[in-house]
C-alpha cells in the first residue's frame, strides 16, 4: 500500500505522502490499542470494538473521497495494476484455515473467510495481466464483478466473525473468533480488512469513470 501511496506523493498538497502518514499513523494506533486489549469484548455480545476499527477508516475515506478534490485525484490516479497485485495478499487467507485445523478459530468463520480471500487473491494475477494486455478491462464488467466480489467477501468474513462472537457462549475450551481482536490478528479485520475495502472503492470508482469515457 505504501509504494502506491508514496508514488502520488506529487500530487497538490502532497496528498500522497499525507495518506502514507496517515496509514503509518493508523497502523501504530491499532498497535497500541490491540496490545492494551481495546479491541476485545465479553463472550456473547456484539463485538463493537472491532465494528468500530473496521468502519471507521472506511467512513473517513469516503468522507475523504467526496468532500477533497484533492484525495479524490488522488485515488482516481492510483495505477489498478499495483491496487490489484496489493489483493493478491489475501491469498494468505489460508491461514484462517490453518488456524481453525490447529483449533484457534471456528470453523465457521474460518472457512467462508479462508476460502473467499484465497479465491480473490490466486485471481489477482489473472486481473492484473488483464490490465496490462487491455488498460480497458478496467471498464469491463468483468473488473467490476471481481471487485464487488472482493468487497462481498471481506463483508461475509467480518459478518462470520461478529457472528461467532455474538453466540460465544464463555464455556472453557470453546473455540470463538476471540483471537481476531487480540494481536497480532487483530492487525486483519482493523486495518487490512478497511485498506483492502478501499482499494476496492477505489478500483470501482476508476472503473465508473473509465466506462462513462
Amino acid at each position: 500500500m505504501s509504494t502506491v501511496l508514496t508514488s502520488q506523493s506529487s500530487t497538490p498538497n502532497g496528498i500522497g505522502l499525507s495518506v502514507a502518514v496517515a496509514l503509518g499513523a493508523w497502523f501504530m494506533l491499532v498497535a497500541v490499542l490491540g496490545a492494551a486489549g481495546a479491541f476485545a469484548s465479553p463472550p456473547g455480545t456484539p463485538p463493537l470494538p472491532i465494528f468500530v476499527g473496521v468502519v471507521a477508516p472506511i467512513i473517513a475515506f469516503f468522507l475523504f473521497y467526496w468532500l477533497s478534490p484533492a484525495f479524490r485525484d488522488f485515488v482516481l490516479n492510483l495505477d489498478l495494476r499495483v491496487v490489484t497485485a496489493i489483493q493478491a495478499w489475501r491469498a494468505a487467507g489460508l491461514g484462517f484455515i490453518a488456524l481453525y485445523v490447529h483449533h484457534v478459530l471456528p470453523g465457521g468463520f474460518a472457512w467462508p473467510a479462508g476460502l473467499g480471500d484465497l479465491a480473490i487473491g490466486l485471481t489477482a494475477p489473472w486481473v492484473i495481466l488483464a490490465l496490462i494486455r487491455r488498460p480497458n478491462f478496467a471498464a469491463s464488467n468483468w473488473f467490476v464483478a471481481w471487485n464487488v466480489l472482493g468487497l462481498l467477501d471481506l463483508v461475509d468474513a467480518v459478518s462470520t466473525g461478529a457472528l461467532s462472537a455474538a453466540l460465544a457462549t464463555g464455556a472453557p475450551g470453546e473455540i470463538t473468533s476471540g483471537p481476531m481482536a487480540e494481536l497480532p490478528l487483530v492487525l486483519i479485520p482493523a486495518y487490512l480488512v478497511p485498506i483492502f475495502v478501499m482499494l476496492h472503492a477505489a478500483a470501482l470508482f476508476q472503473s465508473r469513470r473509465l466506462a462513462r469515457h
